[in-house]
């Protein structure tokens, strides 16, 4: 019932930004928390942002926090993903991400079993 796809990944040099987007299909992305994750070759999915449920509270990893920030547009119904400053230990494959139970307004899920739809996911790549 629910479709997640992400999109706006590619190749950037290091200090350079990207914009991701997460584009749903079957479900009001503000009902959901949501989040954001990657996973590097040969390692393991890694938190890397999420909100709340509809009044939005943000969380970050600390390794993102200041350069990564997590936002909603409500109208066209997508989660999006600021990529400031990046650095090539950001090169990864991110991933976003729907919550269906509800924990409040006020929970942020950070931990990859809390999500019950993913996308596809989208490379990105920071060259030194």
């Amino acid at each position: 019932q629910v479709q997640l796809v992400e999109s706006g990944g590619g190749l950037v040099q290091a200090g350079g930004s990207l914009r991701l987007s997460c584009a749903a299909s079957g479900r009001a992305l503000i009902s959901s928390a949501m989040g954001w994750f990657r996973q590097a070759p040969g390692k393991e999915r890694e938190f890397v942002a999420a909100m709340s449920a509809t009044v939005s509270f943000t969380s970050y990893a600390d390794s993102v926090k200041g350069r990564f920030t997590i936002s909603r547009d409500n109208a066209a119904n997508t989660v999006d993903l600021q990529l400031n400053s990046l650095k090539p230990e950001d090169t990864a494959v991110y991933y976003c991400a729907a919550r269906g139970r509800s924990g409040g307004v006020f929970y942020i899920p950070k931990g990859d079993n809390e999500y019950d739809w993913w996308g596809q996911g989208t490379q990105v790549t920071v060259s030194s």
